[in-house]
């Protein structure tokens, strides 16, 4: 487990959520009133179109019983009159003239005999002949002067003449328009209201899935006892709760055993190199074997190459199991770098090796200062090894608004090709290395271990760039860059 996880700036899934799912139902009632508008609309007319087809067939019985004398055109307009009259839901005319209700009697080629309507009838008798309809079934007709169209149905006289009567659609488009925008109104007070509580769901739902991500990412190395939040509740995020915590307890005591191995390995390997060593240092110090020095002073070494061996293996093992211990405080790079350099200087003087400084000023992290000092050790430990005389070595620490870097380069004979991208990887050098193949391993995995990251290349003008990054200290004020060269020789 990281110690340490990336947090970007998260945006809540709630608001996607509650829009798509707004979205689903806005779309859903919009296609169920599509229908329903349909259904009204078709009802309408279906009522409306019986209406005309009743009138008109009254109006032309009228119209053939009533003898064609003067009397004629006045009995069938007052009855054509006394039928608009009953149209329902009609809306008053500002004029005294029927406009909602037309009826007209005429030839197919003639002039109007009848006229019951507004104007003279005129351009109504245009439009129908205009219109090429089917005998005895209602049609739409789109008279000029008229903003709303008419239905209209006819019927055939046994003197050949037709007779016609239309009703606007005016108030059954009123209708229908005072049905969408009733409609309309509920259904984004409805919508709002859906979104909101669905929002309010999502936000409760996710806002604890939030705590129990927070949590998770506070457990680290140092803080396995900790658990994520639990509650009451027997849904799937409550079960996800208890099977984090289910997956803690397992990880805790897998980690407790691994320390106990590693902690009991070490002991039983270190008692018997610690005596040995002891041993040979007394033997060392016995005049009477003086000849016998120089392999006894070269056995020392070795065991102090497998003790070192040892420890770093072991750190390494835990530090890629995610199980190394770390004691995190608040610790100055800059200071740390400066340390360090000043402890080395001596030897790398002695072999010829210069070295360069380029700091930006006082940077913080959160770390282990042991281990972070170990780290630039091993930095410098590989650059005293693999380096020829007169070789430089350059360091540049800087930090950006969330990280510290330091940039390690020199101009050496750089990283081996067969190594490649293994180069972090346990025991893997290069073929004149002398050296376990720890060194960048054990610098990966600490590095790691506090969330950071390494990286490592060989330079087109010759030498090795490694770049290691470091979180910055929680609070950590970034000053203006400032460079500062220190030059050993």
């Amino acid at each position: 487990m990281s110690s340490k996880t990336a947090n970007p700036v998260m945006h809540s899934a709630a608001w996607r959520i509650s829009l798509w799912a707004t979205l689903a139902f806005a779309i859903g009632t919009m296609l169920v009133f599509a229908m329903l508008h349909r259904f009204v609309a078709d009802d309408i007319q279906r009522r409306s179109d019986a209406w005309l087809s009743g009138e008109v067939g009254v109006l032309g019985d009228v119209a053939v019983r009533t003898p064609k004398d003067r009397l004629y055109g006045r009995v069938v307009g007052e009855v054509a009159e006394l039928a608009s009259r009953e149209v329902p839901n009609k809306l008053v005319s500002n004029s005294n003239e029927n406009d909602s209700v037309f009826f007209l009697q005429a030839e197919d080629d003639g002039p109007l005999k009848l006229w019951v309507g507004k104007g003279d009838g005129t351009p109504n008798l245009a439009a129908i002949r205009a219109r090429k309809a089917t005998p005895n079934v209602p049609y739409d007709l789109h008279v000029e002067g008229f903003k709303h169209p008419f239905r209209v149905a006819s019927v055939r006289l046994e003197d050949g003449s037709h007779i016609y009567l239309g009703l606007s659609e005016r108030d059954e488009l009123r209708v229908l328009k005072s049905l969408r925008e009733r409609f309309l109104l509920l259904w984004l007070v409805i919508v709002l209201l859906g979104f909101a509580i669905v929002f309010y769901a999502t936000r409760r739902m996710l806002n604890y899935v939030r705590e129990i991500t927070e949590a998770a990412s506070r457990i680290g190395q140092s803080d396995l006892s900790s658990r994520v939040p639990t509650n009451n509740r027997n849904d799937e995020v409550g079960h996800l709760a208890v099977t984090l915590n289910r997956m803690l307890d397992r990880i805790e005591s897998s980690m407790h055993q691994l320390h106990t191995i590693t902690d009991s390995l070490a002991h039983d390997l270190r008692s018997p190199l610690t005596a040995i060593r002891g041993k040979l240092e007394l033997a060392l110090s016995d005049d009477a074997r003086v000849k016998q020095g120089e392999p006894i002073v070269s056995a020392i070494d070795e065991l102090d190459r497998l003790t070192e061996f040892l420890n770093t293996s072991l750190d390494v093992a835990e530090a890629k199991a995610d199980a190394l211990r770390i004691s995190r405080t608040k610790v100055d790079l800059d200071e740390l770098v400066r340390v360090m350099i000043s402890l080395y200087e001596p030897s790398m003087s002695e072999k010829g090796l210069r070295v360069q400084l380029s700091s930006a000023g006082s940077v913080s992290v959160s770390a282990d200062k042991a281990l972070l000092h170990r780290v630039i050790a091993n930095l410098l430990d590989n650059e005293l090894k693999h380096l020829h005389t007169s070789c430089t070595v350059s360091l540049q620490l800087k930090a950006s608004e969330e990280v510290a870097i330091l940039i390690v380069e020199d101009d050496g004979p750089g990283f081996a090709v067969e190594v490649g991208r293994q180069m972090f990887e346990q025991r893997v050098k290069g073929s004149e290395s002398k050296g376990h193949g720890l060194g960048l391993a054990f610098v990966e995995a600490v590095v790691r271990a506090h969330g950071g990251s390494v990286e490592a290349s060989n330079r087109q003008q010759g030498g090795a760039h490694l770049s290691i990054s470091w979180p910055l200290a929680t609070g950590e004020k970034i000053d203006t860059p400032h460079s500062l060269t220190l030059v050993n020789r």
